[in-house]
């Protein structure tokens, strides 16, 4: 007995000269092929999009060896360029004083002020690096530390679509009316991790700051002040990583596009052809 493999054809084929075509249906037809071409594309598009997901979790990256990039950039517009220097010093024993590797220091108001420019690394470990006059050869009689951060970061630079207070200081300007002002800047930096779609990785600080300014005074003399950046590192780190559509969720999702399509649109289709149908029977008279 020969077996008829035609048998298993569970979409059965009807007659072209068996079929109606209606304008009804040829609009429907219209519509409902536009309306799966726009699914299409805009599936499409989020399966070619990527997305930023990010998450929490106890850990500080890299090595506790490891050093930590800071890049700083700040004008003070009423203390000249030959008193400005930056010091460093942290828990772990560190301290110096007029640090001058890789700083750049630019005259400006016609030399009555300085913008300062430095890139240096810090260690793992809760500290502080302050701009001050301790290096200078000689004191200013007027140590004015009115200040415009143009920016201050540490680590790399992130990607601009990433979300996140990577250099939260940029734009901030502090003038006191009292000259012998000291300005502290008390910062939680929140080590961030993003990788690419790729693989790629790349470690940058997020940080919070609260401000104050004061001036301290000994005996009948005012002591000389400094911009301080105090810093504490968090446990917390944030990563981003890239998330794109997998490709099997692609192809059920356009598959869902148009077999829900073809059946809603024929639902509607048969539902149409049925009423006129009725009604055109109601019309002649042949309505039991």
């Amino acid at each position: 007995m020969k077996f008829d493999v035609k048998r298993l054809d569970i979409y059965r084929k009807v007659p072209k000269d068996l079929t109606q075509p209606t304008v009804t249906g040829a609009i429907i037809s219209v519509c409902c092929v536009t309306f799966m071409c726009l699914m299409f594309l805009s599936e499409f598009l989020r399966f070619m999009s990527v997305d930023v997901v990010s998450e929490l979790f106890v850990d500080s990256p890299g090595s506790i060896e490891e050093r930590i990039t800071v890049f700083i950039n700040i004008s003070l517009p009423k203390l000249k360029c030959e008193f400005v220097g930056l010091d460093i010093q942290d828990d772990s024993g560190r301290h110096e004083v007029g640090f001058i590797e890789n700083t750049n220091k630019r005259p400006i108001n016609k030399g009555e002020g300085c913008n300062f420019e430095s890139t240096f690394y810090v260690n793992k470990v809760p500290g502080n690096f302050h701009i001050s006059t301790h290096s200078a050869g000689s004191q200013p009689s007027n140590a004015d530390f009115g200040h415009h951060i143009h920016s201050l970061r540490f680590g790399s630079l992130m990607p601009s679509h990433i979300p996140g207070n990577f250099d939260t200081l940029n734009g901030r300007t502090k003038v006191d009316q009292n000259e012998w002002a000291s300005h502290d800047y008390i910062m939680k930096v929140v080590p961030s991790v993003y990788e690419n779609y790729h693989g790629r990785v790349s470690l940058a600080y997020q940080y919070t700051y609260a401000h104050k300014s004061y001036a301290s005074i000994v005996g009948n003399r005012f002591m000389t002040p400094a911009i301080w950046f105090k810093y504490d590192l968090t446990p917390i780190t944030i990563k981003y990583h890239e998330k794109s559509l997998p490709f099997y969720a692609f192809l059920t999702t356009v598959c869902a596009i148009v077999g829900g399509t073809f059946t809603v649109a024929g639902i509607i289709d048969s539902f149409i052809f049925t009423a006129s149908e009725i009604f055109r029977k109601f019309e002649l008279g042949k309505l039991n």
